[in-house]
């Protein structure tokens, strides 16, 4: 599949694919410290349109204001700044990156003065755990890598350097045969996948991590909603590994992952069937949401025009 698009905005104008590069002495890539998004744009009836972008670019200023980075626009102008990158790219479907970064200056872990960067690129990117997996579920492994402690890692915050600790998860998970990675909190209950929040099904309820060591996914925000809309009981809760064992149901939620059944955790397969009742009843509503078929979500929707 071809990653690579026409243009990408950096810093309020528009730069061939192949020309936005940044200096090696640039400070992200050195100390981290950069903040991102995933974002999707869904091919709808008559157009195009973007899932939950305001959301989206808020959380981003949120980890600017974390990390007391000054981006120098506006949550509006980013806003318009995704759409035209999506026009202009002439795409109808797209994942979608806003990429927030400390630039070339100064060096040290204080960045003192140096200028605060902004680009955007906008790709076609199907499903990120695999069209099998979205339909018939996945297996994952409990890692040996842990999500950092609250008071190390801000958790609030869509940080770049985070994600070190989940590509080793990643990494460790696929060396074993495993699709994708769980990762535990600090004091030993599930916190997320290497890449998604995580849901359980129990007894006919739904329940899903506090937000205590964990990002606080807008797609995990979404099901939520869409479980109470569709009137199935809720809890947010910490729970263990072994409470996944014996669940009835699992899935991944994730911009990138959408909801993808989990079908397997640590070689114990997750109830009698997958997806279960309530995993596709929530996989189902949520898709039609994004591709625009439900007007009662049509908020959740940025209209390409």
């Amino acid at each position: 599949m071809k990653l690579a698009t026409e243009k990408i905005w950096m810093d309020g104008k528009f730069i061939n694919w192949n020309d936005a590069t940044v200096h090696i002495m640039t400070h992200t890539l050195h100390y981290g410290l950069g903040l991102f998004e995933g974002i999707r744009c869904y091919k709808v009836k008559n157009g195009s349109a973007v899932f939950r972008l305001k959301e989206h670019i808020k959380r981003l200023f949120d980890s600017a204001h974390i990390f007391q980075l000054k981006i120098p626009f506006t949550e509006e102008e980013v806003m318009n700044a995704v759409i035209e990158t999506i026009k202009i790219n002439k795409l109808a479907e797209c994942y979608i990156r806003p990429l927030v970064y400390v630039g070339y200056g100064a060096m040290g872990i204080d960045p003192k003065d140096n200028p605060i960067r902004l680009a955007i690129a906008v790709w076609p990117w199907g499903s990120y755990l695999g069209d099998d997996g979205l339909k018939n579920g996945i297996r994952v492994k409990t890692s040996s890598f842990i999500r950092g402690h609250v008071n190390s890692v801000m958790q609030r915050a869509k940080v770049t350097g985070y994600y070190a600790t989940t590509q080793l998860a990643k990494k460790e998970a696929l060396s074993m045969g495993f699709d994708e990675a769980l990762l535990l909190d600090p004091e030993g209950f599930v916190a997320e996948g290497a890449g998604e929040n995580i849901f359980i099904v129990r007894n006919g309820e739904l329940k899903t991590t506090t937000l205590t060591s964990i990002l606080e996914g807008i797609t995990r925000d979404s099901v939520i909603t869409l479980a109470h809309d569709l009137g199935i009981a809720l809890r947010e809760e910490r729970f263990t590994r072994d409470e996944v064992y014996i669940s009835d149901e699992a899935f991944f939620t994730g911009t990138a992952a959408e909801v993808t059944p989990i079908r397997e955790l640590d070689g114990r397969p997750i109830g009698k069937s997958c997806p279960g009742e309530i995993t596709k009843k929530i996989q189902s509503v949520f898709f039609d949401a994004v591709w625009g078929k439900l007007e009662k979500y049509h908020h959740w929707l940025t209209f390409l025009k």
